[in-house]
C-alpha cells in the first residue's frame, strides 16, 4: 500500500506516519524500485497497534521505550506487560473521571428538564 492508502486507512496524516518511521516506532517501509513507500502487512500492524496505543493515552516515550523493549525479545516481555498494566491503569482512572462527570451532567440535565417542565420551583444558580 502506497502512504496515501495507509493514511486514509488508519485515519492518520502521511506526516505522521514518516514521523513514526523516522523515529522508530514503526519498522521502515520497503519502497519499491522507483523509492516510493510500500507498506505491506506487518508494517500496518505496527501502524494499528502504535495508533491504538497513542489512543489509549500512551506517550511517544514510553512507546519508544515499549518498541525497544520489543526489538530485544522475549525476555523484555514482563517489562513491556508491565508498561501495558500502567497504561491501562491510567486508562480506568481516566474512564472513573469521565463517569463521575457524566454523572453529574446527568444530575445537572434532570434539574433543568424538571425546571422547563414546571416540575421544579426552587432553582438555585449554581454551576
Amino acid at each position: 500500500m502506497t502512504i496515501s492508502e495507509v493514511s486514509k486507512k488508519y485515519n492518520l496524516t502521511p506526516d505522521t506516519i514518516r514521523y513514526y518511521e523516522k523515529i522508530g516506532l514503526i519498522p521502515k517501509a520497503p519502497r519499491t524500485k522507483s523509492g516510493i513507500r510500500d507498506f505491506d502487512d506487518e508494517t500496518c500492524r505496527w501502524i494499528e497497534f502504535i495508533k491504538c496505543m497513542r489512543s489509549s493515552g500512551m506517550s511517544i516515550d514510553v512507546l519508544t521505550k515499549y518498541v525497544e523493549l520489543f526489538r530485544q525479545g522475549k525476555d523484555t516481555a514482563g517489562e513491556r506487560k508491565n508498561l501495558l498494566i500502567e497504561q491501562r491503569n491510567k486508562l480506568l482512572k481516566k474512564q472513573e473521571e469521565i463517569q463521575a462527570t457524566i454523572q453529574r451532567l446527568d444530575y445537572k440535565i434532570k434539574i433543568y428538564t424538571e425546571i422547563v417542565e414546571g416540575k421544579r420551583k426552587d432553582f438555585l444558580e449554581e454551576p
